[in-house]
């Protein structure tokens, strides 16, 4: 995984164009109307999300689509994976703490 993916996501702006990616594809127009961007700055990142591969772009007649690229999200999760084990195993403590407690003890 490369240090340009991890620098992409640093960004919220970048992660809300994901975001809004992962439910559909869209064009630079429809990412500036849901996201409330200007168009150079929905471009700019964009474009910074293209070159880290996370997107995909398509021509459409005059219009380009964006689609995220699940590669380098695969890599990412990958990358976590390890990481969520940590977090799985605090979250089991805390259910098997919360099994052996009782109503009056949760409140």
């Amino acid at each position: 995984m490369t240090e340009q993916i991890w620098g992409a996501l640093v960004d919220p702006h970048r992660r809300a164009v994901l975001d809004v990616l992962r439910q559909r594809d869209c064009s630079v127009g429809e990412l500036v109307d849901r996201l409330h961007l200007a168009q150079p700055q929905a471009s700019k990142h964009l474009k910074v999300l293209r070159e880290a591969g996370l997107v995909t772009v398509k021509r459409d007649a005059q219009r380009r689509i964006y689609a995220i690229d699940p590669r380098p999200m695969a890599q990412l999760d990958a990358w976590l994976a390890p990481y969520r084990t940590l977090w799985n195993a605090s979250l089991d403590r805390l259910g098997e703490h919360l099994d052996r407690t009782t109503p009056e003890e949760k409140r």
